[in-house]
């Protein structure tokens, strides 16, 4: 759910002509990369791409990979990984965005056709750290791509590969941050949305392909603050393409997703009008056990927010702690951030300022008692979006 940083790099990358490799990491001391004004258009969809439209089938292994008649797309990983000494979250996010849309066979490997985006963040609980990191670059053999009909994608040495077995491989490194490990899918991919389509605004085309793997298991290595420790993972992953952006009445959205130890999970997205009520589109998915999904409309969930976090970066207020409840399911859950810094400021490359962050999950299924993790994104509090 991140069309917003997805599309806001296009015009600004296309400014910063000639370049082959750009990437700027945050608070390791390396130079910042200068803030390029993106302008803004009302335009929408791209007319030169593909719009996502009711009817959709998807067929795996094909839609792991990459849809390149789309304008944007964007595999998203996030997680909870355990250690002997501690808990950490995870995000690692790939971001395709189209220059132009493939016709013809290129010319050479560096005709620019796709941009790529990627953002790589632990969240240290124990310690209270949170590191964010971000790679900048287009499309190449050599610095950053992505495979069709199978999922292999990468931005210089972050990378996310199908392993012989099926499995997938997760791999970012940066400063004195790294993660890699080797998950395996408990359930098939979750599809979010009616008929193959995400709504999430009124109008043709505005809407994504959507799905989600929401509960990948396995193990590997992380190193945090240069300490080198083994860890057992539970991820989660979105995949998203489209050609669409939000509306100009609407300003940002709030995403969650929780594994509940019931093995259950739940996808709530709730995008906030300008003046400030829910969107009659945000929807969401709850899986069973079974992996059968649950569509949820606007009307079924209600999302409270506990508290309030002003960043001292930013100046953005952010909602923190959370009470969701799905009267249907007769699901109630609190969420609390496990902390409350985990804002990513990426204005010197995109001008997106956002907050994604690893929570805690509490409440009842059903009268019965459980407990779980997610991850919780919200865009928009800094500023409204204005596509670009």
């Amino acid at each position: 759910m991140k069309p917003i940083k997805a599309i806001a790099i296009v015009t600004s990358l296309v400014l910063a002509s000639g370049f082959a490799s750009l990437a700027k990491e945050q608070n390791d001391g390396r130079p910042q990369v200068p803030r390029v004004q993106i302008p803004t258009s009302t335009a929408n969809p791209q007319p030169e791409f593909e719009p996502a439209l009711p009817g959709y089938t998807f067929a795996f292994p094909r839609d792991h990979g990459m849809h390149d008649t789309f304008k944007t797309e964007w595999w998203y990983f996030t997680g909870h990984l355990e250690t002997d000494a501690g808990r950490y979250g995870f995000e690692l996010t790939f971001f395709r965005v189209g220059v132009s849309r493939p016709s013809s066979p290129p010319d050479t490997v560096w005709d620019l056709r796709n941009l790529a985006l990627a953002h790589f963040a632990i969240t240290d609980i124990n310690g209270r750290k949170f590191r964010y990191y971000e790679k900048l670059n287009r499309f190449s053999p050599f610095t950053a791509g992505a495979r069709a009909e199978s999922l292999n994608v990468f931005n210089e040495g972050w990378s996310v590969t199908t392993t012989a077995d099926g499995a997938i491989r997760i791999r970012a490194a940066a400063a004195a941050d790294a993660i890699d490990f080797t998950v395996t899918s408990q359930k098939p991919p979750a599809i979010h949305g009616e008929n193959g389509v995400s709504i999430k605004a009124e109008g043709k085309g505005y809407a994504s392909h959507y799905y989600s793997l929401t509960r990948m298991v396995g193990s590997g290595t992380v190193i945090a603050g240069g300490k080198r420790q083994p860890c057992t993972v539970l991820a989660w992953m979105d995949h998203e393409f489209g050609s669409s952006s939000l509306r100009e009445s609407q300003a940002g959205w709030d995403w969650f997703s929780v594994q509940l130890d019931n093995r259950t999970e739940l996808m709530l997205y709730q995008i906030r009008r300008r003046n400030g009520q829910p969107d009659t589109t945000s929807s969401g998915s709850f899986v069973l056990v079974d992996g059968t999904v649950i569509p949820i409309r606007q009307t079924e969930f209600r999302v409270t927010p506990l508290g309030r976090w002003r960043s001292a970066e930013s100046g953005a207020v952010y909602p923190m702690g959370w009470e969701i409840t799905v009267a249907p399911l007769n699901l109630k859950l609190r969420l609390r951030e496990d902390l409350q810094d985990q804002e990513l400021l990426t204005r010197n490359s995109t001008g997106v300022t956002y907050w994604e962050g690893s929570v805690d999950a509490s409440g009842s299924f059903g009268g019965t008692p459980v407990r779980g993790a997610g991850y919780v994104e919200l865009t928009g509090y800094d500023k409204p979006f204005v596509a670009p």
